[in-house]
């Protein structure tokens, strides 16, 4: 494994098969797809960053990369992915072996450009943030969310342009640059508003001035800096008139009656905080971050009606297609993700509250822009609070928010790109790289990634279209594939870079090329690819049964790349290669992405962050890990079992989206007895701290921010720990009852017997 992190750490970069199937049978009878988790804006401390243009090939696009071939003395290279001849331009004229252009040291496969720009400041836009909260919730939360809301005003950059707009029944636009008295535009929450009325009702339309040499617009809609800063307003300059909103902000003043919820306009916010960017700085960093409360139950994008007797869709009714507003509700943020997507926009999205407020259908919005997304309870817990702050945040933990990115592919002529499966949507570039079969955002070769940050992964699922015996391969010239990745973005400080990432993979086929691909297989790869796969699948296909689909591919897997005796399961044995892989593929079978035992929004947020994260964070989700601390020894890593439960143990585990301290039930009498405020007992107040200081650390760099759940044996929330661990000892099973251990009240089978029928049927 060690080495599959190396290769992370140099390019960002993790793939199932690091020596790839030859032909297109070879890669299906191979079970897992080829593809590729890649971290496009990864962290690297020696990145070179070169100040002038890269040289494209003239046929293909790709850019000059260490395995180019290079004729120095006839000034010429060969790109390897159409094998075209390109000439240097004079001013790579001095170029020889030993004197090489930083693009073709063989260590720099991953590399940045920043071309000198000649910009003019006035132009340059800042980034911008507009803010769009739901007024129709109680009076408590209203309360939490207003002081949330003026901590993250303090820490908005001073230059950067803020809007703000608020919705119940109706949707108010506020215009901050107003002096004297607040002052907003008023849209009617249950209709549709198209672009033209919102820039009339502005009054945008009426007296429009001719373009001045201040627009900050651009041509566009020839919109003078006057008129946007109405709207729009730098946050040192607004500062005063946002906290006067703040504090004169009331819960929605339309009475709503007692059979009925509240009339929210969520869809018709959304709709008019987009056609007012659009008119404002389409084309920027511009980030719209909604504050959401509740169902939307009004306009466009409901969810649901005001009737109290209409009950709120369930995953059941979903599976069942019976969700009367679902499919109208997608349909119209899909049309805005569209918008959005076109001006380079991202939609953020706060949500809070105890029932169902309409994630499900707001998902295609945010992730095709790729917006943050954060779930919480209420507006005052520390998932909400912290996770807002941690947007804004500069130094260690900084998310390293970027914008306006475009990413693209290009690959060796055998290779084809199937789509891919994260934060970003399809610039529709059709080409010969497009696969027949699309799988995510596919039939393109070019992404747009409205937001992205340094821990945005997209995984890339490629298509193997040689169809050659394996004879005529082994006369192949090459036995290489090249990949190349572009990642065009808007940095923090506003200047466009390019990132490039060329990477080569051997590739094997016929007889005796098993061994050659276990030796390559990644298997905490193969896992995550799985998982983002099976959660595809499960939202795109009626009628898909997961857990039959991942079975059987975890069957063809071990009866391909196992070794055994024909109908003999005691002889069977995997590769170390391949040994966690069953694992992994347990629990994800009991997983919350697999399980249906959360409402259709949980699921999608867990679906949208694991489509985000990169490998190391997405194999928590799928298995988490557990840390045991006991007197007798340091610190170790624990099994995922109920046997690792014992009396006179603190066991933390990380599950990504909750961190969770168990005392076993010794600690908690101990605790109880208050022995950690005796000053004798200082070892035991250094056991309670240890996994206290492990689980803050793990707090501080993860976003969005996990619950912290601290909880002891047999009490109500030790849930949160015994739903993830493999149930070995159950009240069903013969297993004695270790003291101080547990036993978990649960008919699933335990991995032993998994394992066992996995061996019976892989050797068939």
């Amino acid at each position: 494994m060690t080495e599959f992190l190396d290769l992370e750490a140099q390019d960002g970069i993790r793939m199932p098969w690091n020596v790839i199937p030859g032909t297109k049978q070879e890669a299906t009878n191979s079970v897992i797809p080829v593809s590729a988790i890649y971290t496009p804006l990864k962290p690297f401390p020696n990145l070179p960053l070169l100040p002038y243009s890269p040289l494209r090939c003239r046929t293909c696009g790709s850019i000059l990369n260490p395995f180019s071939i290079v004729d120095f003395f006839a000034k010429i290279w060969i790109c390897p992915f159409c094998f075209n001849r390109n000439h240097f331009p004079p001013h790579y004229s001095s170029i020889s072996e030993d004197n090489l252009p930083a693009e073709l040291f063989s260590q720099y496969t991953t590399i940045e450009y920043e071309p000198p720009v000649e910009t003019n400041p006035a132009n340059t836009i800042p980034p911008v943030y507009l803010f769009v909260v739901d007024t129709c919730i109680i009076e408590e939360e209203m309360v939490l969310l207003k002081s949330a809301l003026s901590q993250a005003f303090e820490l908005v950059p001073d230059n950067a342009l803020v809007g703000f707009v608020t919705f119940g029944s109706f949707v108010q636009v506020h215009e901050l640059g107003f002096g004297g008295i607040p002052k907003s535009y008023v849209f009617k929450g249950s209709k549709e508003c198209t672009k033209d009325r919102v820039m009339d009702q502005l009054g945008f339309l009426g007296k429009r001035p001719k373009p001045m040499t201040g627009v900050i617009a651009g041509g566009k809609d020839g919109l003078s800096s006057e008129s946007i800063s109405r709207f729009l307003l730098p946050a040192s300059e607004c500062g005063f008139a946002l906290n006067s909103l703040l504090e004169e902000l009331q819960k929605d003043p339309w009475g709503v009656p007692a059979d009925e919820r509240p009339a929210r306009c969520t869809g018709t916010a959304l709709s008019v905080a987009a056609h007012l960017l659009e008119a404002c700085v389409p084309g920027s960093g511009t980030r719209i971050m909604a504050f959401i409360g509740g169902p939307s139950t009004e306009g466009p994008g409901a969810i649901v009606s005001k009737s109290l007797s209409e009950p709120i869709r369930s995953q059941k009714d979903l599976d069942k297609d019976s969700a009367p507003h679902y499919h109208k509700a997608v349909k119209f943020y899909e049309g805005l993700s569209r918008q959005l997507a076109h001006q380079g926009h991202v939609l953020d999205l706060f949500a809070c509250a105890l029932d169902q407020l309409g994630v499900a259908e707001l998902k295609v919005a945010v992730e095709r822009t790729g917006g943050l997304v954060v779930l919480a309870e209420s507006f005052g817990h520390s998932v909400f609070k912290d996770s807002l702050k941690r947007i804004f945040q500069f130094g260690d933990y900084d998310l390293g928010l970027s914008s306006n990115g475009i990413f693209e592919v290009s690959c060796s002529k055998d290779m084809k790109v199937h789509g891919i499966l994260g934060p970003c949507t399809s610039l529709e570039k059709k080409g010969p790289l497009c696969s027949e079969t699309v799988i995510g955002q596919g039939n393109t070769s070019a992404w747009k990634m409205c937001g992205l940050d340094k821990a945005t992964s997209l995984c890339i699922i490629f298509d193997i279209a040689k169809k050659d015996s394996p004879d005529a391969i082994g006369q192949s010239t090459s036995n290489q594939f090249y990949l190349q990745f572009l990642t065009c973005y808007q940095h923090k400080t506003g200047q466009m870079r390019l990132r490039v990432t060329t990477l080569s993979r051997g590739w094997v086929s016929g007889p005796g090329s098993i061994q050659d691909l276990i030796a390559g297989f990644d298997q905490e790869a193969a896992a995550v690819t799985m998982t983002r796969l099976v959660s595809f699948k499960m939202e795109t296909e009626a009628e898909f049964d997961p857990i039959r689909w991942l079975d059987r591919s975890l069957i063809r897997l071990c009866s391909r790349f196992g070794d055994y005796q024909k109908d003999n399961p005691t002889s069977f044995t995997l590769s170390p290669r391949l040994s966690i892989f069953p694992q992994f593929m347990f629990n994800l079978r009991r997983s919350q992405f697999v399980q249906a035992t959360f409402g259709p929004d949980e699921t999608a947020y867990f679906r949208m962050i694991l489509n985000r994260e990169n490998v190391t964070n997405s194999v928590v989700m799928i298995q988490p890990s557990l840390i045991s601390y006991s007197f007798h020894s340091a610190p170790e890593a624990a099994l995922l079992d109920v046997s690792s439960i014992s009396g006179d143990r603190i066991l933390l585990l990380d599950s990504y989206f909750t961190v969770v301290i168990f005392h076993g039930a010794t600690i908690a009498q101990w605790q109880k007895a208050g022995y950690q405020n005796d000053p004798e007992h200082q070892a035991f107040v250094q056991l309670l701290q240890a996994p206290q200081v492990d689980a803050d650390a793990l707090i501080q760099e993860r976003f969005p921010v996990p619950r912290l759940v601290i909880c002891d044996q047999h009490g109500s929330q030790a849930r949160f720990l015994l739903a993830k661990l493999n149930p070995s000892a159950t009240y069903s099973s013969d297993t004695p009852l270790v003291p101080g251990g547990d036993i978990l009240f649960t008919d699933d089978v335990s991995f032993e017997v998994f394992l066992d029928h996995l061996q019976r049927l892989a050797v068939q």
